[in-house]
């Protein structure tokens, strides 16, 4: 096959965020936009020729057309060896797991993650590293700065190679190997967790759950995984073939779009474990029975309980979480005798970290769970590390989460997030709140003093790098938190994200709505950033 040089010219707005390059599908269909991308990509690396690149995605819209487009250039490149995800999948964290265990030299992992998918809806690109995890930013920001100057890029002429039969296929001078996305993927997971003890769960006839795959990635892996290798019953897991549009759903595994979910997990006849995965598979919601877990009490009672599961009995080495996640998981570190860690938002951050042995256990609050088995949150992981536990300890999710209280003390925690907000106003918000800095340490909000008021900075223990403006804090002297971040993992306008948090010690004052309990530093938030007045908003799109 003949390389083929096409001249091309920039587009504008081509700068990966935490999570990749994010736009819509009309966007990504554009002549050349995809291919400046990747080409952007291949000409900030050094050293691939001959190496072997992973290629996967999610399965939305435009999934397989891009993996064909990205096959043509990574041959016309140079690469050696391409393993591609069969019929083009690979979820996120199984992207990171090939990687990690073929020594690849990278990989590319086609996701708009827990956004909407179809025609209509988001497509994703990111670029991930020889370790498994999301490129840094001295990577993102060379791609970036390419694609501002790029004149050309490579491919192949010839058709479209058969992805959906697991074979190896000659693509110039490359090897292009279709794997099994699922095989690799169960085997680890087999490896960590108490595998009988969880057949004898979920086969015993006293225990029910619900894993939503929503449509997504997950549903090939938690069919094999739970229906098939653990026994559980067939209809465990619920919506679980992967559609190109999530089946008109919104892939976010939140108490808002897991809608199905919520209602059988708080009806009448609940099962007694309820659990959901994202569009690429790398987040998760884990539900008891009339029972919420909120990703950072979930990531606390992971390390609270991690001498019951076989591949971190004894090996705890750390616990980090990002900024807006609550200090649950610090009070399990702090009388564990552990280190831990606050990073900015973005698995990225915690990479250094488990590279050098610092963590063992990371938390996102955005529904984002994992450990150093690979370098991203891993959805499907978190809902059997779970099992494992409920397996061991032979007790409801309630009532784990419940006793935690009693010993940890509860970090009450809710996120609201506003969504799609036209840019400048999201933005005036934004400046409202810092523009209180100066004069807000000392003041009192809802009832406590204000001891600190800052844009979080942080700098990285490992390599000492510096990442700036990453959330604004306002801190009380009771330990209470208000966080307001812009996400950047939205396509359409903005989304703003208010977190608050407040620590309750006392176990007779531990069993409060979340919302109720918080309910005067929600309103505090709400007042400081003028969110009504600039934005016109008046309830949160959503609430966890």
């Amino acid at each position: 096959m003949k390389r083929i040089s096409v001249t091309t010219t920039p587009f504008e707005g081509q700068k990966p965020g935490t999570s990749g390059l994010r736009k819509q599908v009309q966007v990504f269909q554009q002549p050349h936009y995809l291919e400046n991308f990747v080409q952007s990509l291949f000409d900030s690396l050094e050293g691939f020729a001959g190496q072997t690149l992973v290629v996967g995605g999610d399965g939305r819209y435009h999934n397989r057309s891009a993996v064909q487009t990205i096959l043509r250039m990574a041959a016309a490149n140079g690469f050696g060896r391409v393993l591609v995800g069969r019929g083009g999948i690979l979820s996120t964290p199984a992207a990171s797991l090939v990687i990690r265990k073929y020594g690849a030299f990278g990989g590319i992992v086609l996701s708009a993650s827990h956004n909407p998918g179809g025609p209509e809806g988001d497509f994703g690109i990111k670029y991930n590293i020889g370790n498994g995890g999301p490129a840094p930013e001295r990577v993102t920001e060379a791609i970036y700065a390419r694609s501002q100057a790029i004149d050309r890029y490579f491919t192949l002429a010839g058709a479209d190679l058969p992805l959906d039969q697991l074979a190896s296929h000659q693509l110039g001078e490359t090897e292009v190997v279709v794997i099994d996305p699922v095989a690799d993927y169960a085997e680890l997971m087999e490896s960590l967790f108490d595998f009988p003890a969880i057949r004898a769960l979920l086969t015993s006839g006293a225990f029910r759950m619900r894993f939503d795959a929503m449509h997504a990635v997950t549903g090939p892996y938690a069919k094999e995984i739970l229906e098939g290798r653990l026994q559980a019953p067939a209809g465990t897991v619920m919506n679980a073939i992967p559609l190109e549009d999530f089946g008109g759903g919104h892939p976010d595994p939140n108490l808002t779009y897991a809608e199905a979910l919520v209602a059988e997990m708080f009806g009448p006849d609940a099962p007694d474990f309820g659990a959901a995965s994202d569009g690429d598979g790398d987040r998760n919601m884990v539900l008891g029975r009339h029972f919420f877990v909120t990703p950072s009490d979930s990531l606390a009672v992971m390390a609270a309980n991690a001498d019951l599961v076989p591949g971190y009995r004894g090996r705890l080495k750390g616990i980090a979480r990002s900024m807006p996640t609550s200090g649950a998981a610090d009070k399990v570190a702090e009388v564990l005798g552990l280190p831990s860690f606050e990073t900015p938002t973005g698995w990225k951050f915690f990479g250094n970290l488990l590279d050098a042995g610092m963590a063992t256990l990371c938390g996102e609050e955005s529904f984002g769970t994992s450990s150093d088995h690979v370098r991203e949150k891993d959805g499907l992981w978190a809902v059997l590390y779970w099992l494992n536990v409920l397996a061991a300890r032979g007790e409801s999710v309630a009532t784990i989460l419940e006793g935690h209280w009693r010993r940890f003390g509860r970090h009450y925690y809710t996120r609201h997030d506003y969504e799609a907000l036209p840019a400048e106003p999201a933005k005036g918000v934004m400046e409202q709140v810092s523009g209180t800095f100066a004069s807000l340490p000392g003041t009192t909000l809802a009832g406590r003093r204000v001891t600190l008021a800052d844009d979080f900075a942080y700098t990285d223990p490992v390599d000492g790098s510096t990442s700036t403006h990453q959330g604004l804090r306002v801190l009380f002297e009771d330990g209470s938190r208000i966080v307001y971040r812009l996400s950047g993992t939205g396509t359409v306008g903005a989304t703003l994200r208010i977190y608050i948090e407040r620590y309750e010690a006392d176990p007779t004052l531990q069993g409060l709505d979340p919302q109720e309990a918080l309910a005067d530093l929600i309103a505090a938030a709400r007042a400081l950033c003028q969110l009504e007045q600039r934005t016109g908003q008046v309830e949160p799109t959503v609430i966890t």
